[in-house]
């Protein structure tokens, strides 16, 4: 080994920046490491709102033939959108599951935006991604939850799910952040939201299901909740309105938008498949109090006109292991399923009645940030929608 390989190697080893040349070594003094034995709350890591500062946003990209029609071509356009408006308010680094799909992937974004090859069995960074956490002196951590594709051998959506189980592992040392892992522990980053000040908001419909975690009981599940999002009080609404896929997530029909106050999704129209559960959840949200005791601000946010069924002709592969998906079938297309990142909100629209509409009610929401509309049928027609493939990275304060 040449003389100055090994002066290298030797400084690499003690944890010193090295200059060759015009290269200039950036050493990492330790690789991320996985916590064993301990929570974020021991640790002091708590998960910051969404309404906080953020350094950049994950996405995933769609290649599933047995979940996203034509090739997913049509998807890849609307993810493809999504990034570029997102790419205004936040660094957005795209993960790319198939290889043979860089080229495309590439031409089809921003040079702004970063692509990096990472396998996964499908699109859905909130869900199998991680839940990034802050100290408040520039540390970063991260949970990493088991994931089961919604469901496991129960009823989940597909299989195998094992890729994606791995996903917030690596996507945790691509940030340089510890990790905790919840071995056998089942969680969905779109199953719950924090406001940052000790409360968490979820359904019973999802944390309770059979597929996630049938062997806790309600106060164990809390309890967990409690320890690894460092919150004091969780809150509890009885249902979602996708009992079918998500079992209920908490991102389609309610969120934190501040300290106190709640956007929640509401349908007036009583033909609306909407109608009960938002209307429900609304009451549930109008008689909670928060970590702090404050009785929460719930705001109304209109479903859509119409609902959305997949299409006529709607067809993707049909495979083993994976629930099939066909004309006529309910989609979840809810406007509450945003967004919320630095100066923006990054909201559905799906060519609706309703879309204007919407869109001035959440901007209403956030006078300090830019409300900014993304067509996302064909994301809803995969089942999610803008807050289903992105996941944050908070930024650093210090308090």
């Amino acid at each position: 080994m040449p003389r100055r390989c090994r002066e290298r190697n030797k400084a690499v080893r003690k944890g010193k920046s090295v200059c060759q040349g015009r290269q200039i070594y950036k050493v990492v003094e330790t690789m991320p490491r996985r916590i064993e034995k301990s929570t974020p709350k021991a640790d002091g890591y708590w998960m910051p709102a969404e309404f906080e500062p953020q350094k950049r946003i994950y996405m995933m990209w769609p290649v599933r033939q047995d979940n996203w029609r034509d090739g997913a071509k049509p998807a890849q356009r609307a993810f493809a959108n999504v990034a570029t408006v997102v790419s205004r308010f936040a660094e957005v680094v795209m993960l790319l599951a198939s290889p043979e799909q860089y080229v495309n992937c590439r031409e089809s974004l921003p040079p702004e935006i970063r692509v990096v090859e990472m396998t996964a069995n499908d699109a859905w960074v909130r869900d199998c991604g991680p839940t990034f956490l802050v100290n408040g002196q520039g540390g970063l951590r991260a949970c990493d939850w088991t994931f089961n594709a919604w469901g496991g051998l129960y009823d989940g959506l597909y299989f195998p799910w094992d890729q994606d189980d791995l996903a917030a592992r690596k996507i945790s040392e691509l940030e340089g952040a510890d990790s905790y892992r919840t071995e056998g522990f089942v969680l969905e980053g779109g199953s719950f939201h924090v406001d940052g000040e000790g409360t968490v908001l979820t359904t019973e419909m999802c944390l309770l299901s059979p597929g996630r975690n049938p062997q806790m009981a309600r106060e164990e599940i809390e309890q967990m909740l409690c320890e690894y999002l460092n919150c004091e009080k969780v809150l509890w609404l009885t249902e979602g309105i996708d009992p079918d896929e998500t079992n209920g997530h908490v991102d389609d029909v309610a969120c934190f938008i501040r300290p106190g106050e709640v956007a929640c999704v509401y349908a007036e129209d009583p033909d609306c498949p909407f109608y009960e559960t938002s209307r429900r959840c609304y009451e549930e949200l109008s008689r909670m109090t928060d970590a702090k005791g404050r009785r929460l601000k719930v705001h109304r946010v209109t479903a859509t006109k119409q609902p959305v069924y997949l299409e006529e002709g709607f067809s993707v592969d049909r495979l083993p292991g994976t629930k099939p998906r066909e004309a006529g079938n309910l989609c979840i297309a809810s406007y509450l399923n945003f967004l919320i990142v630095n100066g923006g909100v990054i909201v559905p629209q799906y060519g609706d009645e309703n879309d204007a509409l919407a869109l001035r009610q959440i901007q209403e929401l956030f006078p300090e940030r830019e409300a900014v509309g993304v067509y996302t049928r064909e994301i809803v027609y995969g089942g999610g929608n803008i807050h289903c493939i992105t996941q944050q990275v908070p930024g650093r304060p210090v308090y």
